[in-house]
């Protein structure tokens, strides 16, 4: 996103997409107006704890943060390790017991651009039937969701799963200036009608998740989590998607064992 480029372009970046003046991020950061222009222009090269001031006002990503660091010509202070790393073990370890302790329900993890990271046997739910294709790794959640390969034939409420997952992801482009989130956001778009459906009542606080399975139509709804007091750069990328019957009959189907996944 901004390798090469000097600090104040990318930290003016950010400043627009959060819809900020200079004088507004200024009194925020409890400094002059005068020293954001002077670092926007190049003016000025701030301190690593200046760069991190800004960026946390800014509400930027903790890897975006590292990135204007380096854009500063600081080292990265925040921890960027793969998820296999074996300092991330027990860290892999509590994910696992999350999922497994949803079941008999479905749950998954996923990264930042939704790439399916760990799941419970359940998942088998949202793989059943889909193009070989979609299963390659890296398994993306988005496109398994609403591509017409994927599970998005059997989803009985297609159009509203759209119409809310959509302006998610489309949010989620906005916040980050991820490039291949946008690629994504692009691609899902043309997998469905133009338009669509209004988006969901804000006042809504689940969206069910209607889907066709082994005969039997159920009904989900869902939370997602992630780990806010996460000081790593992976960790704090990660989000649990876990899915909970939204109706007597659902929960029957996993409670009895017909939905049981070997």
């Amino acid at each position: 996103m901004m390798q090469g480029r000097p600090i104040g372009e990318p930290l003016r970046e950010w400043r627009h997409r959060r819809r900020l003046s200079q004088l507004d991020l200024a009194i925020l950061a409890e400094v002059s107006a005068r020293h954001v222009s002077f670092v926007e222009t190049g003016r000025t090269i701030p301190s690593s704890a200046m760069v991190l001031r800004l960026a946390e006002h800014l509400n930027v990503p903790l890897r975006e943060r590292n990135r204007l660091l380096v854009a500063a010509g600081h080292a990265p202070v925040v921890r960027e390790r793969p998820l296999e790393d074996p300092h991330l073990a027990s860290a892999r370890d509590v994910l696992e017991q999350i999922l497994r302790g949803h079941e008999p329900y479905p749950a998954l993890a996923v990264d930042r651009r939704w790439n399916l990271l760990f799941a419970n046997a359940a998942i088998d739910v949202f793989l059943e039937g889909v193009d070989a294709s979609l299963l390659r790794p890296p398994v993306n959640m988005m496109r398994l969701g609403l591509h017409p390969g994927g599970f998005a034939p059997r989803l009985r409420n297609l159009r509203q799963v759209r119409a809310y997952l959509l302006p998610r992801l489309a949010r989620q482009v906005a916040r980050t200036g991820d490039a291949e989130l946008s690629a994504l956001y692009e691609e899902l778009l043309s997998y469905g009608p133009e338009g669509g459906p209004a988006p969901p009542d804000p006042t809504d606080i689940a969206l069910p998740i209607r889907v066709r399975h082994r005969g039997a139509e159920l009904c989900f709804i869902n939370t997602v989590t992630t780990f806010g007091a996460a000081f790593d750069v992976t960790l704090e990328e990660i989000a649990v998607e876990a899915y909970f019957p939204a109706d007597d009959d659902t929960a029957r189907f996993f409670r009895t064992g017909t939905g049981a996944v070997k």
